[in-house]
C-alpha cells in the first residue's frame, strides 16, 4: 500500500475537434461527460508507477477476450468499487475515488482492457478481492 496515495483513476475525453481538460476540482467526483460524436476517445490514467509495469506484462487484449467480456467485468468491478467508496467506515479509505463507468458507452477494447487490468492489479498487488469468482 506504499503507493496508495498515488492511485487515482481519471477519465479523460478527447474529441477530434476539441480537447477538454480536467481541473483539480473535478478529480474527487470523477464525473464523466459523454459527447455524442463518434470520434470520442477515452483514456485511463493510474497514478501508481507499478501499474504500467504490470500492464505491459499482460497479453494483448484482442488475443484472449472480447470487448463485451471486459465491459461486463468492468461493470461488476465498478459497482463493487463504488459501493466500497461510499462506505469508508466499513471498507476503509482505500477507495478514495468513485469510478463513473457506464456499460452502455462504447469505450473501446483498449480502454476496457486497461480498466479490467487495473482491477486485476489491485487484486494482485494489494491482495484486495473485489469480486469472488468461481474457483477463487
Amino acid at each position: 500500500m506504499k503507493y496508495f496515495l498515488y492511485i487515482s483513476v481519471l477519465f479523460f475525453i478527447v474529441a477530434c475537434q476539441s480537447q477538454k481538460s480536467v481541473s483539480s476540482s473535478d478529480l474527487p467526483t470523477q464525473e464523466l461527460t459523454v459527447e455524442s460524436t463518434d470520434s470520442t476517445e477515452y483514456d485511463l490514467i493510474v497514478f501508481d508507477p507499478e501499474f504500467e509495469t504490470f500492464l505491459v506484462s499482460q497479453p494483448y487484449p484482442k488475443n484472449y477476450y472480447s470487448d463485451s467480456y471486459y465491459r461486463n467485468w468492468n461493470n461488476l468491478y465498478c459497482i463493487e468499487w463504488n459501493i466500497r467508496h461510499s462506505n469508508p467506515f466499513r471498507y476503509g479509505d482505500f477507495y478514495e475515488t468513485q469510478i463513473d463507468y457506464d456499460p452502455m458507452i462504447d469505450y473501446g477494447i483498449d480502454f476496457n482492457f486497461k480498466l479490467y487490468q487495473y482491477f486485476q492489479f489491485i487484486e494482485k498487488e494489494y491482495g484486495i478481492r473485489l469480486i469472488r469468482r468461481r474457483g477463487n
